[in-house]
């Protein structure tokens, strides 16, 4: 819930430090806040859910690619369509090769590996002369 109180925050934060700052932002407060705050996030949700790779990685970029930079409607979406693809994932896990079922993580790096390397191509094109 911090987290989305925050968005207007995060918004501000795109614009880069400067911008933020002229737009009276404590630039300094926020960022040591939002890291604290992503740390608590992250070691909840490894920690209640265990290590399922590129969940928190490929959802977030899928749904920016979608749906746009705006975080009011991006921090949900991301959830949303994170729990939907690990439930997918492992749906396949558990149904692929019954009745021996394969770790949930494998299904995740399958979908996150090749996405994270279609992110550096396309961003690598970008920063070409």
């Amino acid at each position: 819930m911090l987290a989305f109180r925050l968005s207007r925050v995060l918004d501000i934060f795109a614009l880069g430090e400067e911008s933020a700052a002229y737009l009276g932002l404590h630039v300094e407060r926020y960022k040591l806040l939002l890291v604290m705050l992503a740390s608590l996030i992250t070691a909840s949700a490894v920690s209640i859910s265990g290590l399922i790779g590129f969940v928190g990685l490929v959802t977030p970029h899928i749904m920016r690619l979608l749906l746009g930079p705006r975080h009011r409607v991006l921090l949900p979406a991301s959830a949303l369509s994170g729990a939907i693809f690990l439930v997918l994932a492992d749906l396949l896990a558990r149904t692929l090769i019954a009745p021996t079922v394969l770790p949930v993580g494998v299904f995740t790096a399958l979908v996150g590996a090749p996405f994270f390397l279609f992110l550096l191509r396309r961003r690598k094109r970008e920063y070409q002369w």
